[in-house]
């Protein structure tokens, strides 16, 4: 696994897509933090609160960790080197996780430099340093639990396909709807008014954990589902060895 984590890594960074990966999220949250005009401006709200910040990065991460992950086996198929990849003395769960942490490393890496924001919250302060740390830790943590669930849907299209475009769309769609479909549903007439159905959506966990009280169900459902989707690309992976 860790000769798969390593080759992905410095796939990202020999080429220009780990830099770019990363100079894309901080510049679009740091415009839209503190540039445009909108409800993600903190300078306009007059609070001194990164909120925000956590309430943006979904939106950025749906299309963001498709880009990173499309390529994880869509390229290997393209290529012809998933062949060789599996005829290796290395099992599928070993393939799988290595692909799936190598992006989730490069995604870590894009969040850490954002603490900066943190700082400046705390410069903004009145008085300097006055918010609210453990929520912000939270947030953090569930910002990275995010990252795991849709890194792991990513793995997932791109082991579908070999077109990385068709691997990205697949992603984004798979994204969208376990972040927002179930929230939207369970407030709408089609459900009757069931809102237990928000509870399997990773919105409502999410601003759960962002709230600064870590909940064993909250975690539970993070790691349930990103295993969900690491073994079903397992499986896939295994029918398509089958069949060739």
């Amino acid at each position: 696994m860790l000769a798969i984590l390593n080759k992905e890594i410095q796939s990202f960074f020999s080429s220009s897509i780990g830099y770019l990966v990363i100079g894309i999220f901080l510049v679009a949250c740091g415009l839209c933090l503190f540039v445009f005009p909108g409800e993600y401006n903190i300078l306009d709200s007059g609070f001194a609160d990164i909120k925000a910040f956590f309430n943006l990065a979904p939106w950025i991460f749906i299309f963001l960790i498709p880009a990173i992950s499309m390529k994880s086996f869509a390229e290997e198929k393209r290529q012809g080197t998933i062949e060789l990849l599996l005829t290796r003395p290395i099992g599928f769960k070993q393939l799988v996780m290595g692909k799936y942490f190598g992006a989730l490393l490069l995604v870590i890496l894009a969040i850490i430099p954002s603490l900066l924001y943190v700082f400046t919250i705390h410069q903004l302060g009145d008085p300097v340093g006055n918010f609210d740390v453990g929520a912000n830790l939270g947030s953090y943590l569930g910002l990275i639990f995010l990252a795991g669930c849709y890194t792991a849907i990513g793995t997932f299209a791109s082991s579908l396909t070999q077109n990385q475009i068709v691997a990205f769309i697949i992603a984004v769609f798979l994204c969208f709807l376990s972040y927002f479909a179930f929230e939207g549903l369970s407030s709408t007439s089609i459900s009757g008014g069931n809102y237990g159905l928000e509870y399997l959506g990773i919105s409502y966990h999410y601003q759960s954990i962002s709230r600064g009280v870590i909940d064993s169900r909250d975690v539970i459902y993070f790691i349930s589902f990103i295993f969900l989707f690491l073994k079903l690309t397992e499986i896939r992976l295994k029918n398509q060895q089958q069949k060739s």
